[in-house]
């Protein structure tokens, strides 16, 4: 059975840092591109950082030089560190994991983790 979850979210001030996780089971991890989502209320799900199998990276404009996706292939594991946040960071944030062969499996998704800044 697969599961995708993620933790480390809640509430923090501007300018504070989190650290969220996502742990995913029941998938060979490392054949999995992965990447952190988040959805504002209000809003549609936009594409905030990804990292490949190999360990590069891509980052949304509005996080680039704040924030920073790593993954532990040994642990199935992938963080996304937020530093520096903003009131416009609030939003539930999702793992997504995405296959690199799409043919043979399929992607998964978290059930978020709510991620509030404000003083």
């Amino acid at each position: 059975q697969v599961q995708v979850v993620e933790s480390g979210g809640g509430l923090v001030q501007p300018g504070g840092s989190l650290r969220l996780s996502c742990v995913a089971s029941g998938i060979t991890f490392s054949r999995y591109y992965m990447a952190w989502y988040r959805q504002a209320p209000g809003k549609q799900r936009e594409l905030v950082a990804a990292i490949t199998t190999f360990g590069g990276t891509h980052y949304a404009d509005a996080v680039k030089g704040r924030f920073t996706i790593s993954r532990d292939n040994g642990k199935n594991t992938a963080y996304l560190q937020m530093n520096r946040l903003r009131p416009r960071d609030t939003a539930v944030y999702y793992c997504h994991a995405d296959p690199v062969d799409k043919k043979k499996y399929t992607e998964y998704w978290g059930q978020g983790t709510q991620v509030t800044v404000s003083s």
